[in-house]
């Protein structure tokens, strides 16, 4: 049996093809010509209330696969995730990323893939650009070919660091 393991794209924590689906961007039934568009369909979590099952029908103004998600979504160590712009806040409200469940859950994930790599969370300010730069390359090395739950995620507010 093949069993594989991919990060949601929406809420980035570990599916397999046991806790997921193949979700479409665009609805179906609002956009019959994309049914079968790869670019319109993305994997998603069966979790109640978030990523596809709160999708729904709806549009979302900005999706994973647009380069333009790593920039206008904030996420931060208490696992909490903003928008930086109307688009990016909307995506969030329609996906449901910022549940409390969720952001439990990332905050311990975080945490935790930040330790394996050495670290302590509450020093991750204090480290020096260098120290950063070796951190994001190791979190972004796939582990048996695949990245860690979160590891975008982790990305992200590393590169909220080095910015600053």
């Amino acid at each position: 049996m093949l069993v594989f393991l991919v990060l949601n794209v929406n809420c980035c924590q570990r599916i397999d093809d046991k806790n997921s689906h193949n979700e479409h961007i665009q609805a179906q039934h609002v956009a019959s010509n994309q049914t079968l568009n790869f670019h319109n369909i993305v994997a998603s979590c069966n979790k109640p209330k978030q990523c596809g099952e709160a999708h729904n029908t709806k549009w979302i103004p900005l999706t994973p696969l647009m380069p333009e998600c790593e920039t206008e979504l904030e996420f931060s160590l208490s696992g909490r995730v903003k928008g930086i712009t109307p688009r990016a806040t909307d995506a969030i409200g329609i996906l449901n990323l910022g549940n409390k469940e969720l952001i439990y859950t990332r905050k311990q994930l975080l945490y935790e893939l930040i330790f394996t790599h050495g670290e302590h969370p509450e020093e991750l300010q204090l480290l020096d650009d260098d120290l950063l730069q070796i951190l994001m390359e190791e979190i972004n090395q796939p582990q048996d070919g695949q990245l860690s739950a979160f590891a975008p995620i982790l990305q992200n507010i590393l590169r909220q660091l080095l910015n600053k």
